[in-house]
């Protein structure tokens, strides 16, 4: 199983380095060193308290480190460094609930329609205190300078649903609080913890240390993290974070 994740996982860069010219054996080897980690990682240490918080830690580095960046190097397309990402997303979550036996997590790209309910009502929870508090901490601010096309909107929010959200909430409300619930036994303490570390991860947005930043994201992890609760999904998360991203990007400047 672990050898298909990883083959499959292989696949799309194959797709596009060797039909463009854009193959180059450094890159595949340093793509095929990671796969190889993440597939194998529970088959080499099985499921424990110890493997999943290196698993969580590994899959940040990966990310933080832009690795990707070095990989899909294309001359003609910026950008597709996004390939990396998505198979990032689809190798870990693939590993988590196959490999290692991810019990009461549901993953996957198109929401029900349940989940697109649950993630619009806690968006609309988040919008009178979330960007009022964006404001009083001067992260962001409204700008009606220019217009914003419906398609432009809509292109920001699937942009946002299938790359951003689905790889922070995966990690985050995915991994990170299902498996700090399952070990505590204490669900508001894992959705706090939770909540906290995402806006910690955001220290370094624009200037090191962005404590303001941290605080507003902070509060956007809590309700994307009660959506997650109340799905039982982070496809439910996914709608709100998007639909928040989608907001910032188009009604307002940071």
């Amino acid at each position: 199983m672990a050898a298909f994740l990883a083959a499959g996982a292989l696949l799309p860069y194959l797709l596009y380095s060797v039909p463009t010219a854009e193959f180059h054996w450094m890159a595949c080897t340093l793509l095929c060193g990671i796969i190889a980690i993440v597939s194998f990682w529970y088959v080499a240490f099985g499921p424990s308290i110890v493997a999943d918080v290196l698993f969580l830690a590994l899959l940040a580095a990966i990310y933080l480190s832009r690795s990707f960046d070095y990989i899909y190097t294309s001359s003609a397309v910026k950008g597709m460094s996004i390939l990396g990402h998505l198979m990032l997303i689809r190798t870990g979550a693939l590993a988590a609930l196959v490999l290692r036996g991810g019990e009461g997590l549901v993953f996957g790209f198109l929401p029900s329609q349940k989940e697109w309910i649950t993630g619009f009502r806690y968006f609309f929870y988040f919008l009178p205190v979330g960007f009022p508090l964006a404001w009083l901490l001067d992260v962001a601010h409204l700008s009606f300078s220019s217009g914003v096309l419906l398609w432009k909107a809509l292109v920001y929010f699937f942009g946002a649903l299938w790359v951003i959200a689905l790889s922070e909430e995966f990690f985050f409300r995915g991994l990170l609080q299902h498996w700090l619930e399952q070990w505590t036994r204490r669900p508001w303490l894992a959705l706090a913890a939770a909540s906290i570390l995402y806006g910690a991860a955001h220290l370094g947005f624009r200037a090191f240390p962005n404590w303001r930043m941290a605080v507003f994201d902070s509060f956007l992890g809590f309700l994307c993290g009660l959506a997650f609760r109340k799905a039982g999904s982070i496809r439910a998360s996914m709608v709100t974070h998007a639909l928040v991203v989608t907001l910032w990007r188009t009604l307002f400047v940071s």
